[in-house]
């Protein structure tokens, strides 16, 4: 009679890596890797999210610096440059990331995605990552524009921005997840870009707007974009602003928690 140690030893009679392809799961490097790379694909292909990480924020920076605005002072440019990278912070890590989430639910394609053996951190990471890559590349790209224009950040401003732009981007992709994970798509395309022209009037009064009152100053920079837009300023002129950073925290940390509990993938 032969046993079940028998049987299961007669079963694997050929070692490991003998055959090839030894289908096997992928490691999370290489899931990670491979889905940030299709999601930086989409972006990138996408006209609506070209006009809101590219054109929009190039327009407005080339714009305020060059039109005669005696509000700004002598050099506009060292004003402008923060403000038009919280504008491009915002319009991809929030808008383009919440109505493409909204979408991507309303056509199952997240549906389909959490069928397959990727892991849901991998589609969130996934997309954060892209988002992330697309910041990069408008850091870089208004960063040049802005030298051409008289920027002259120094080194340290460029570092102490450098975090303030990453903590803001963490700050609106909780923000666009939460949006684009709980409402319907065209409440999503709706609502998405009502708040954006509301964010952008609000920081650009924190930042252009000299002789604005202390009361409704400190109130603008409770939003997220007031609060990204003062202490990117603050941080290219070399100075930390803590109260800030910490409105930046606390938003991400409220956001990304509710998107947590209520993100759906239908």
């Amino acid at each position: 009679m032969t046993s079940r140690k028998d049987v299961r030893l007669a079963d694997n009679r050929f070692a490991a890596g003998q055959f090839t392809p030894a289908p096997r799961a992928s490691s999370p490097l290489a899931m990670l890797s491979a889905q940030s790379t299709l999601e930086l694909k989409l972006l990138l292909r996408n006209g609506e999210q070209l006009l809101l990480t590219l054109f929009i924020p190039i327009t407005l920076l080339i714009g305020l610096t060059l039109l005669p605005l005696g509000a700004m002072g002598d050099h506009p440019v060292d004003q402008v440059v923060p403000a038009v990278m919280m504008v491009a912070v915002m319009s991809t890590a929030f808008t383009g990331q919440a109505i493409a989430v909204g979408f991507d639910r309303r056509y199952g394609a997240l549906k389909r995605l959490g069928a397959t053996a990727l892991p849901k951190w991998g589609i969130i990471a996934g997309k954060s990552t892209a988002v992330l890559s697309v910041v990069i590349l408008q850091s870089v790209v208004l960063g040049a524009i802005g030298v051409g224009l008289g920027w002259r950040p120094a080194l340290e401003g460029l570092l102490l921005g450098a975090i303030v732009i990453a903590l803001g981007t963490v700050t609106f992709a909780t923000m666009g997840l939460l949006l684009g994970g709980t409402l319907r798509a065209e409440i999503v395309l709706a609502l998405a870009n009502i708040l954006w022209f509301i964010m952008l009037g609000i920081g650009s009064l924190v930042v252009l707007a000299d002789d604005l009152p202390m009361a409704l100053h400190t109130v603008a920079r409770l939003v997220p974009s007031g609060a990204l837009a003062e202490a990117l300023g603050q941080a290219v002129d070399g100075s930390w602003d803590w109260f800030g950073v910490a409105v930046l925290t606390g938003w991400a940390v409220l956001c990304g928690s509710m998107a947590v509990r209520t993100f759906r993938f239908v």
